[in-house]
């Protein structure tokens, strides 16, 4: 069984030793690390591959924290990414001020890492359900990502692995159009080169396999777009 595609967390941070740590306990979790020295540098790297998450360090030079959470927050298309504002600024208008301009949430400087991941987890638990074990359902259709099964109207569907990150996927967002190249990061992995076409065969196979007790197609097919559940 192949393990889903682990979240990609953005980690920004101006210190290279507090970022070298912070880098190592991400991917010792097995998460999936892009690092940024500053402001500028992190939204370069949110343009190329937008992350499922961003740890946001408040104090930079040229662009700070807050700077780099406004304009992601004011952009549509990475609105929805959870931000961790991190900050030695412990004052409540500062916390406030952080939270206002859109940061999900605050860790203060000095923080245990455990919590630290705590907050990683619970956030990411959002916007990424499948990564976190969850239950998907989407009317007759039922995804347990911790025990890797599907069942449609009570029949059990057997879903190679790729087949079942895709149904993961357009399950954490129903009736949201993904593009091929979102599909392919989240399935197959940023670091993995396939064709856009891959997608178009493994989405025909998975609605085969959806609808081979019957029932309604599920998955919308929008030219020039993507693809959608309902």
């Amino acid at each position: 069984m192949a393990a889903a595609v682990k979240p990609l967390i953005l980690l920004v941070e101006d210190e290279p030793a507090q970022r070298d740590v912070i880098a190592y306990n991400l991917a010792a979790e097995g998460y999936q690390v892009a690092e940024a020295g500053d402001g500028e540098e992190a939204m370069l790297l949110v343009a190329e591959n937008p992350p499922d998450l961003v740890i946001l360090d408040w104090m930079m030079p040229n662009l700070s924290g807050i700077e780099v959470c406004r304009r992601l927050k004011s952009n549509p298309d990475t609105r929805a990414i959870p931000v961790i504002m991190l900050s030695a600024r412990l004052d409540v208008p500062d916390r406030v001020r952080g939270l206002e301009t859109g940061a999900d949430d605050y860790v203060g400087k000095p923080y245990s890492l455990a919590e630290l991941m705590a907050r990683i987890r619970a956030n990411l638990r959002r916007v990424h359900p499948a990564a976190a074990g969850a239950v998907l359902e989407f009317q007759d259709l039922r995804l347990d990502a911790e025990a890797h099964r599907v069942t449609r109207a009570g029949h059990e569907i057997e879903l190679s692995p790729t087949e079942f990150r895709l149904l993961a996927t357009l399950m954490e967002k129903p009736g949201q159009v993904l593009s091929r190249e979102r599909l392919l990061d989240r399935v197959w992995g940023r670091d993995i080169h396939v064709e856009s076409r891959t997608v178009d065969v493994h989405v025909g196979r998975l609605r085969k396999a959806l609808c081979q007790h019957g029932g309604d197609d599920l998955l919308r097919t929008v030219r020039g777009a993507g693809y959608a559940l309902g």
